[in-house]
């Protein structure tokens, strides 16, 4: 379990006539992620999200209030051995291209003091899950796109952690990287594992997530699970929700022709290009 207790992240923002002003990216948010649940976070470009991941991550300090995380019964409170139970990945993520995939997960296995017999099976089920047989032993620099954020993925699992904190794992990524990222995020929830998820795609969330979080402008303006938050808006899709609860806090919402899906104030879609 993770939990988020009145999370606040100020920036500084230099203005002109060496003016600054004070700009919280995360103003407020309070949420619970338990076991055996995949929370979904939402929000146009600039909303917060990836602050709140960073902070629910333990990898950025919050101006003010905390992050709990508790395994089993146990609360953790040891820097390091929170860090141990996290498995997190950004949306920009870089990786040493001369290595292999095996060899960034072999290298990481020792950084975890795995067990080497232990880390090579852990590979072995990685690239089943992930599908990456045939490029495990290329070097990253040669990957594709999608074969590049399968293993970025990859080394986030070797050291199987109890909690999932992945921003938009899936941007960019064809229908097929796409499903196996999902597919796996939806069994590691049914192991009982932790998953707090960021995407820009909504039929992706409305199909994943257990529960959704909607925020813009640092809060959030809305939460709970995709039937109840189309029975609350009375609205027939999670885009639609989206599309309306973001109508009231930022004006027009323009359809785009080219691909059907709606472009929303900051940048967000409702749909996959």
């Amino acid at each position: 379990m993770i939990k988020a207790d009145h999370l606040i992240k100020t920036f500084v923002r230099n203005e002109k006539k060496n003016r600054k002003m004070e700009i919280n990216a995360v103003d407020d948010i309070s949420l619970t992620v338990e076991e055996g649940e995949i929370v979904g976070i939402l929000g146009p470009n600039g909303a917060g999200k990836t602050t709140l991941l960073r902070m629910m991550s333990r990898l950025m300090k919050p101006t003010s209030g905390q992050v709990s995380i508790r395994i089993g019964e146990t609360e953790m409170t040891d820097e390091i051995e929170v860090k141990r139970h996290i498995g997190y990945l950004s949306n920009n993520t870089k990786l040493y291209g001369r290595l292999s995939s095996r060899e960034l997960l072999q290298m990481l296995g020792t950084i975890y003091g795995i067990p080497e017999q232990t880390v090579e099976e852990r590979i072995r089920q990685i690239s089943e899950v992930l599908s990456m047989d045939a490029f495990l032993d290329n070097r990253i620099e040669k990957l594709s796109t999608g074969q590049t954020q399968r293993a970025s993925i990859a080394r986030c699992l070797v050291h199987d952690p109890q909690v999932y904190i992945f921003d938009e794992p899936t941007l960019g990524l064809d229908i097929i990287s796409s499903a196996s990222i999902i597919d796996f995020m939806k069994r590691e929830r049914d192991r009982g594992k932790t998953v707090l998820y960021s995407t820009h795609y909504m039929e992706e969330a409305e199909y994943l997530c257990d529960r959704i979080v909607m925020i813009h402008r640092g809060k959030i303006i809305s939460e709970g699970t995709p039937a109840e938050l189309k029975e609350r808006t009375k609205k027939d899709s999670l885009r639609d929700v989206f599309s309306g609860l973001i109508l009231e806090e930022s004006g027009s919402i323009l359809p785009d022709a080219a691909d059907g899906s709606y472009e929303q104030p900051g940048g967000i879609k409702g749909g996959r290009a």
